[in-house]
Order: C-alpha cells, then sequence, then structure tokens
C-alpha cells in the first residue's frame, strides 16, 4: 500500500478516516458473525460453563495477541509508540473503571462493541442503549462527568508511561507471542469441544485480526505523516465520543476513530443483510428498557475511567501487554460475574440475552 500516494491525493485526516473505516468493515462482519460478546462469555464463565461463548472470547483474544506480537517481531508495528503505552496508565481507573464496566454490561445485557453491532442489525434496544453509552461517554470526557473521572483516575497512576507487562517482568520480546499461542490454543480446545463451526472459528480469529489491522495501519501512517498520529486500533468508548462530536461540530476534523465506528456499523449491516439475519427489534418491557439505559450509563462512565472498553481494553490494549488493559479485563470480568450472580442467576436470565 503507497500511503504516501493516498495521502498526497486526499489528505492525512482522510486517509486516517479510510483506515478506521477499513478496520470497522473487518470487524463489523466478523463480530456479527461470529457473536463476540464479552458479556456473554462473563456470564457463562459466571454459571460455571466453559461453553461456545467463552470459546469464542478466547479465539478472539488469542487472535489479536498472535497478530500484534507477531507485528512487533517482524518491526511492522511498536508499541511503545501506541497512544496507550506512551500516555500515563491509570491503576485506579482499571480497578474501578473496570468493575463499573462490568455491572454495565449485564445490565445492558451486551458489551459496547456488541451493542454497537447488534444495532446496525436491527436492535432498537441496542441503538438506544448505544447512544447512552456515547453521550455518557462524552461527559465524561469531555463534560460534567470529567472532573469525577479525572479524580478517580488520579487517585494511582503509573508514572510518565503506561506499563508494559514484559519490561516489568524482565521476560523477552517473544513471550507475547508465547503467552497468545497458549490462549489460541484454549480457544481451540474450547470450539472443539463445542462442536464450534470452522466459519465461527474463522470470524472470531477475524476481530481478533481486526485489532491487528488497526494497530498496523496507524502505525505505518503515523511513521509519514507531516502532523502526529496517534497509533491507535478498536475500542469503542473514545471513537464513540468523537464519531458523536464529528456530527454535531462542524468545527470536528476526521481521524482514525471517525471512521471505525460507522465501518463498524456498515460491516455488520452488510453482513446480516447479505445473510438474512437483520430485524427489527424492540424492548420487551419498561423494566428492561430501565435496566439497559441505566447500564449503559454504566459502561459510558466506566470505559472512559478505566482507559477502554471491553474491546478497547479486553483486546486491544492487551495485545500490546499494557499493564492497566489487563488489570481492567480482569474487573471487567469480576464487575460481571457478581452482578450475574446477583441480580440475573436468581431469575435465571438467559445468559446469551444478548
Amino acid at each position: 500500500m503507497d500511503i504516501i500516494a493516498l495521502i498526497e491525493r486526499i489528505g492525512e485526516g482522510p486517509t486516517a478516516a479510510l483506515f478506521g473505516v477499513i478496520t470497522g468493515l473487518i470487524f463489523g462482519v466478523a463480530a456479527q458473525k461470529s457473536n463476540f460478546c464479552l458479556r456473554a462469555a462473563t456470564v457463562e464463565f459466571a454459571r460455571g460453563k466453559l461453553g461456545g461463548k467463552v470459546a469464542v472470547w478466547f479465539l478472539t483474544f488469542s487472535t489479536a495477541l498472535v497478530w500484534v506480537q507477531s507485528a512487533q517481531l517482524l518491526d511492522l508495528f511498536r508499541q511503545a509508540d501506541s497512544r496507550m503505552m506512551s500516555v500515563p496508565g491509570s491503576w485506579s481507573g482499571a480497578i474501578i473503571g473496570g468493575l463499573i464496566f462490568g455491572v454495565g454490561m449485564v445490565l445492558s445485557r451486551g458489551c459496547s462493541g456488541r451493542l454497537l453491532v447488534l444495532a446496525a442489525t436491527g436492535n432498537l434496544r441496542s441503538v438506544v442503549s448505544g447512544l447512552i453509552f456515547a453521550v455518557t461517554a462524552t461527559m465524561s470526557l469531555k463534560g460534567i462527568l470529567a472532573p469525577l473521572r479525572d479524580r478517580l483516575a488520579g487517585l494511582w497512576i503509573t508514572g510518565a508511561q503506561n506499563v508494559n507487562i514484559l519490561d516489568a517482568l524482565h521476560l523477552p520480546d517473544w513471550t507475547g507471542l508465547a503467552v497468545g499461542i497458549v490462549f489460541a490454543i484454549a480457544g481451540m480446545y474450547l470450539a472443539k469441544r463445542n462442536e464450534i463451526g470452522v466459519k465461527t472459528w474463522i470470524f472470531a480469529s477475524g476481530v481478533g485480526f481486526a485489532v491487528a489491522v488497526g494497530w498496523v495501519l496507524t502505525f505505518m501512517l503515523s511513521q509519514v505523516a507531516f502532523d502526529p498520529v496517534p497509533v491507535n486500533s478498536v475500542t469503542f468508548s473514545g471513537p464513540s465520543a468523537n464519531t458523536l462530536m464529528f456530527f454535531l461540530d462542524r468545527h470536528s476534523v476526521l481521524e482514525f476513530d471517525v471512521g471505525l465506528v460507522p465501518g463498524v456499523v456498515l460491516g455488520a449491516f452488510l453482513s446480516s443483510l447479505l445473510s438474512r439475519q437483520f430485524a427489527w427489534q424492540g424492548f420487551d418491557s419498561v423494566p428492561v428498557m430501565r435496566r439497559s439505559m441505566i447500564g449503559a450509563v454504566f459502561m459510558g462512565f466506566g470505559a472512559m475511567l478505566a482507559g477502554g472498553c471491553a474491546i478497547g481494553n479486553g483486546v486491544t490494549g492487551t495485545s500490546v501487554l499494557a499493564g492497566t488493559a489487563w488489570l481492567a479485563l480482569f474487573c471487567m470480568w469480576i464487575g460481571a460475574m457478581v452482578t450475574d450472580f446477583l441480580l440475573d442467576q436468581r431469575s435465571m436470565t438467559p445468559a446469551t440475552a444478548c
């Protein structure tokens, strides 16, 4: 790909947005086909099962880790240049925000990425929850909730930069790839044991591959662009806020984030349409609507406090071995499992509701 020629033709901002669209298209198609959802995996695990939802999550998580760490070893990408690693991380934000996000995704019956994909397939519940998530994320980034987020995030920070787990443990560079392979073996074992079809294997892995594509494309752009370009990949907290502001503020500029969200929507929409899975759906009842809206608020604030959502921390951040991302992911699992135990297991709410 001749990025310089592309920049000269359309400009740096549109090129970044185009890369966001490409990454989003891959993610949207793969996520829609595989039914990837962190909430579904955590609830299944909380109910004592290592079923298909957990297998899909393991395949996605491991694929991202393997591809990104391979790109790192091949000098196609430098995780030290990524936005997540080049700025201070927050341990307190990862813990508190991760727990809050975990609670929210169980209440909403879907993580933020899953809600975006479902919204593109005609699920009006996800449309409403997704908009509330985006508004809350914006309020947490720049609005009335920003001071609270800053205060909580500032309780315990990593220092000048985020923590690379390998560097902190003094491990060789190939360790990240080895860990990814171990997770991949576990994912393939679970997929085989649960008789998951080959197509689901491929598309679940495609979600993780989209994360690697985003990292490599933005890194390549950063190496040739005149203005500084953030090296980032798939996440839905910051991009949801930035995309919302792009359509509300005529002074906003095109960037990777602004292309990512429409790309996911378009990919999931086309995938559901071609497979005849597009269908209009609404809320089952007022209590369900109220619960989903509250959950969306929790996710919006929790994601911005934790520095990323179920994808931004749980797949994208962990793939570059960011210490706060691994901690946030762990806390998301804990928050989701406890919430499911306290609220849903007693009423036997189906684990596959999202």
